[in-house]
C-alpha cells in the first residue's frame, strides 16, 4: 500500500517538472519503503505531566502513554486491561465491579487518583476505555498542578477528540463465554470548522464464576459519548462533550484464601447470594475554551461536571477468621443508595518568551473542586449460610424508606505556576510552586506544595534529569467504610509525600523511546487498613502509619525495533516498606511485588496480518498487611492476530485474540477476604469494518 504511494508521488512529482529537467534526473534513486508508514506505538508528547503538550524529552519526570492502538490490539474492555502495559502498576482488588491499582506500590484513591483530560475525576467505577485516545500514567507526587494526589502517580485518561476527517468504525466482539460488545465509534466535520466525534457502546459479559445456587454472573453495560468541536476563528476553539454510562452487574467481592495463600473451595465460587447486585449511572459533561492571545500566548478555561448514582444491593458475606469449607459464613443485606456529584474548573495561561540567552515556557493557572456526597442506606436482618444450601430470599427492603440522609461536603482550590527555562541546548530547569486551600467543616486545610527539576541533553535526542515533588492528601474517616470499619469518625491526618527521582530518556532514530528512573518516594500518615477476625459489628480496623518509604528502578522501552516489529515492555523493581510504625515496622505493603515486568509486541507479517505477543509478570506479593500470607509469582501470556481485507471498497478487519494462553492458575490483586482469582484462558474474536 505504501509502497504504491510513493511510486505514485514520485510519478507525480516528475511529470510536473518541465522536459529539460525531466531529462536530468532519469539517474534518481528509487527507495522503496516497506511495512507500516506510522510508528502508532511510540507517543513523543503528553499532556498531563505538565498540563501542556510538551515533549517527553523535556519532561523531568518519568510518564508512559499506552495509545489507542494497543487499546485496540488488546480488545480492552476495562481501564485494568489497558493499564497492565505499564510495570509500575499493579493491579489490587476488583470487588464490586470497580477496579483498584498501586501505582509505584501505593493504592491510587478514587477521589484524587485518576484525572479526565486534565480534570480530576471520580473514578469508582470501570471506565468507559472506548472513549479514550490514550492514557498516561504520571509517576510521582503531581500536587502541584492537581491538588489532592497520591504519592504513586496519577492516571490521566484522554479523549477522544471531534475530527475534521470522515470517521465511521463499527465492530463487534465475542468471547467463549458468549460475552458480547458492539460499538460505533463516528466523526467528521458537519458544516466547516464545526466537527463531532460520537461514541457508542453496548455490552454483556457472562463471567465465569457462579453464585451458590449456581447462577452465573451478568454484566450489561451501555455508552453513550459526543463532543462538538467548533473554531469560532483561527485563535477561537471551543469543545464541549456529554456521555452517559449505565453499568449495571451482579457483586462479586472476590475469593477466600486460607493461611497458607491457598483458595478455600471452588476458584470459581462467589461468596455473594445472586440477587446482590451494583447498579451505577455516571455523566459527565463539560467545555474546554482554547484561545490564542498571539502567537506566544494562549488562554485555556475548563469546566466538568461529573454525576455519579450507584445503587449497592449487597448480601455483604464476612469470610471467619478460620473458615474452611462446609462452615457456615454470615451475610449481612442491605440496600444502600449513594450520590456523588464532582464539579472542577481550570483557567491555564501558558507562554513562552525570552531574557537575555533563556528561553522560558511558563505556565500559570488556578482550578478548583467542588464535592458533594450522598447515601442512603436501609439494613436487613443477617443471614447464617453453607455453601450447598438452598440460597436465602432476597430481603424486601430498599434504600428510599430511609429518613435520613448522610452527606459530606468539601471544596478546594489552588493557584500554580511553573517555568521550564531553557539556558542553552544543553541545560534546562523546570521549577514551581502550589498554593493550596481545602474548604471542609472541621477539616479546614492549606498547603504550599514546591516542585524542582534539572534537565541535560548530551544528545538533541537524549535526556538526563532530576526531580523533585512533593505531594498532600488532606483526608479524613469520611473515606473509611462506615458499615465495616470500627475507626469510621476518628481524626485523620493529612498524607504527605515527596519524591526524589534520577532518569534518562532516549529516543532512538526517531523511532523507538527508552526510559529509566531510578525513585525514592517518602509518605507519611498512610492509612493502613486490618481485617478484625472476630468482632461482631466491623471487619476491619483503619489506622495511620508514622513512614512509609518506596524505593525502586524502573526501565522501559517503546516504539518501532524495525519497519515490522513494535514494542511496548516496561520492568519496574521496588522495595517498599513502612519504615516508622507502632504495628507495622519492616511490612511490606499489600499488593506491592518487588519485581514486576510487562510486555506486548506486534509484527506485521504482510500488509494485511499481523500478530501480537504479550507477557505480564507480577512477582510473589503479600496478601495481608502482617505478611504472614503470599501470593505466589506467576507470568501470564497472551497471543493475537489481525487479518485486513477489503470487501467492496469497505475495510474489514478480524481479531482474534488468547488471554493467557498457557492456562496459567494465578492471583491478582486482592487480600484475605477479596482476592481477584486471575482469568482463565479466554479466545476473543472482533470484527471490525471502517467506511
Amino acid at each position: 500500500m505504501l509502497k504504491q504511494k510513493v511510486s505514485v508521488a514520485i510519478s507525480l512529482a516528475l511529470l510536473s517538472l518541465p522536459q529539460k529537467a525531466t531529462a536530468d534526473v532519469t539517474n534518481i534513486e528509487v527507495i522503496e519503503v516497506t511495512g507500516s508508514y506510522f510508528n502508532d506505538y511510540k507517543i513523543d508528547n503528553a499532556s498531563g505531566a505538565m498540563r501542556t503538550n510538551t515533549s517527553l524529552l523535556e519532561t523531568a519526570q518519568a510518564v508512559t502513554v499506552i495509545p489507542e492502538t494497543i487499546i485496540d490490539e488488546q480488545l480492552a474492555t476495562t481501564l485494568g486491561e489497558v493499564l497492565l502495559n505499564d510495570a509500575s502498576l499493579s493491579p489490587g482488588s476488583k470487588q464490586r465491579n470497580r477496579e483498584v491499582f498501586n501505582s509505584r506500590g501505593f493504592t491510587l484513591s478514587s477521589s484524587n487518583g485518576y484525572l479526565r483530560n486534565g480534570h480530576q475525576h471520580w473514578s469508582h467505577y470501570q471506565q468507559p476505555i472506548e472513549t479514550l485516545s490514550r492514557v498516561e500514567v504520571i509517576k510521582g507526587p503531581s500536587s502541584i498542578l492537581y491538588g489532592q494526589s497520591a504519592p504513586g502517580g496519577l492516571i490521566n485518561m484522554v479523549t477522544k477528540k471531534p475530527t475534521t476527517e470522515r470517521l465511521f468504525d463499527l465492530s463487534v466482539d465475542t468471547d467463549q463465554n458468549g460475552s458480547s460488545r458492539f460499538m460505533l465509534d463516528a466523526g467528521g466535520e458537519i458544516v466547516n470548522d464545526f466537527s463531532y466525534r460520537g461514541v457508542l457502546v453496548k455490552q454483556d459479559v457472562k463471567f465465569s464464576r457462579e453464585y451458590p445456587n449456581e447462577e452465573e454472573r451478568k454484566r450489561d453495560r451501555f455508552l453513550g459519548s459526543l463532543a462538538l468541536n467548533y473554531d469560532f476563528t483561527e485563535n477561537l476553539s471551543v469543545n464541549v462533550y456529554y456521555d452517559r454510562t449505565n453499568d449495571k452487574a451482579g457483586l462479586d467481592t472476590g475469593s477466600w484464601l486460607d493461611n497458607n495463600g491457598d483458595v478455600i473451595g471452588s476458584d470459581k465460587t462467589i461468596y455473594d447470594f445472586s440477587w446482590a447486585f451494583t447498579d451505577i449511572t455516571v455523566n459527565n459533561v463539560g467545555t474546554d475554551i482554547s484561545y490564542y492571545l498571539d502567537a506566544q500566548w494562549m488562554i485555556k478555561l475548563g469546566y466538568n461536571e461529573q454525576t455519579f448514582e450507584r445503587q449497592r444491593f449487597e448480601s455483604a458475606p464476612k469470610k471467619p477468621s478460620d473458615y474452611i469449607l462446609g462452615d457456615n459464613y454470615t451475610s449481612n443485606p442491605y440496600d444502600r443508595f449513594d450520590d456523588w456529584q464532582f464539579k472542577t474548573a481550570y483557567i491555564d495561561l501558558t507562554g513562552e518568551f525570552s531574557i537575555a540567552s533563556t528561553e522560558h515556557q511558563v505556565l500559570f493557572g488556578m482550578n478548583s473542586l467542588d464535592y458533594y456526597y450522598g447515601q442512603l442506606r436501609i439494613r436487613a436482618d443477617s443471614v447464617d449460610y453453607i455453601l450447598g444450601q438452598n440460597e436465602p430470599a432476597k430481603p424486601d427492603i430498599s434504600y428510599k424508606t430511609d429518613d435520613s440522609l448522610y452527606t459530606s461536603e468539601y471544596d478546594y482550590y489552588g493557584f500554580y505556576f511553573q517555568d521550564l527555562v531553557s539556558f542553552n541546548e544543553h541545560w534546562q530547569v523546570v521549577f514551581g510552586g502550589r498554593f493550596d486551600q481545602q474548604n471542609k467543616e472541621n477539616a479546614d486545610s492549606e498547603s504550599f506544595v514546591p516542585k524542582f527539576g534539572v534537565l541535560y541533553h548530551p544528545l538533541e535526542t537524549a535526556t538526563i534529569y532530576f526531580n523533585y515533588s512533593e505531594g498532600f492528601e488532606p483526608t479524613s474517616s469520611e473515606t473509611l467504610n462506615e458499615e465495616t470499619d470500627k475507626n469510621y469518625g476518628m481524626k485523620l491526618e493529612a498524607v504527605t509525600s515527596e519524591q526524589m527521582e534520577i532518569g534518562a530518556k532516549w529516543q532512538i532514530s526517531d523511532r523507538l523511546l527508552i526510559e529509566t528512573a531510578l525513585f525514592d518516594i517518602e509518605k507519611t500518615g498512610a492509612s493502613i487498613t486490618k481485617q478484625l477476625e472476630n468482632d461482631p459489628n466491623f471487619e476491619t480496623i483503619t489506622t495511620q502509619a508514622g513512614l512509609q518509604r518506596h524505593k525502586g528502578f524502573e526501565l522501559s522501552a517503546q516504539g518501532a525495533i524495525t519497519d515490522r516489529l513494535f514494542l511496548m515492555a516496561s520492568t519496574m523493581y521496588l522495595d517498599a516498606v513502612y519504615e516508622k510504625d507502632n504495628t507495622y515496622q519492616g511490612k511490606a505493603p499489600v499488593d506491592a511485588p518487588m519485581w514486576s515486568a510487562s510486555v506486548w509486541s506486534r509484527y506485521e507479517v504482510t500488509e494485511k496480518l499481523a500478530v501480537n505477543a504479550g507477557l505480564f509478570y507480577q512477582g510473589e506479593r503479600f496478601a495481608d498487611n502482617e505478611n504472614t500470607v503470599t501470593k505466589d509469582a506467576y507470568t501470564r501470556v497472551d497471543f493475537g492476530a489481525t487479518y485486513r481485507t477489503e470487501i467492496s471498497g469497505i475495510s474489514i478487519d478480524y481479531r482474534l485474540n488468547i488471554e493467557n494462553l498457557l492456562d496459567t492458575d494465578y492471583l491478582a490483586g486482592g487480600g484475605l477476604n477479596n482476592v481477584t482469582i486471575g482469568g482463565e484462558r479466554m479466545a476473543r474474536f472482533e470484527i471490525k469494518t471502517s467506511f
